[in-house]
């Protein structure tokens, strides 16, 4: 499975941007992430959702401000971010394929990430 996020950029503090991640793997059947690693921080999943559409997490940081979706016609998962932060700089990656325990685990395979940097 080949990902490709796209989006990323420099945005001041409450701005907003839109991430998309686009897959020439399998797509509709599989559930999804997005992930986050910040500047000397650990890679922690910020939302994800189900292949069927029905379940969607989001971490407290992002909760209500960010939105996942997906498009199965087009082989390509969002991530609306809203009323961004400084904390929000990070690069994100999605992730596609993983397993739906409680939470989104993730699949082994990784795309190169797409930076976004939050000014203050």
């Amino acid at each position: 499975v080949h990902m490709k996020e796209s989006g990323g950029g420099l945005v001041q503090s409450g701005g907003s941007l839109e991430l998309s991640c686009v897959s020439s793997g399998p797509f509709a059947l599989q559930n999804m992430g997005w992930y986050r690693q910040g500047p000397g921080k650990e890679r922690e999943l910020v939302a994800g959702i189900t292949w069927r559409g029905d379940i969607i997490s989001y971490s407290d940081d992002v909760k209500g401000r960010f939105t996942i979706s997906r498009d199965n016609t087009k082989n390509t998962l969002y991530l609306r971010m809203n009323n961004l932060k400084p904390e929000d700089t990070a690069v994100y990656y999605c992730n596609i394929g993983g397993a739906w325990w409680d939470d989104y685990q993730a699949a082994e395979v990784w795309g190169q990430g797409t930076l976004v940097t939050v000014s203050s």
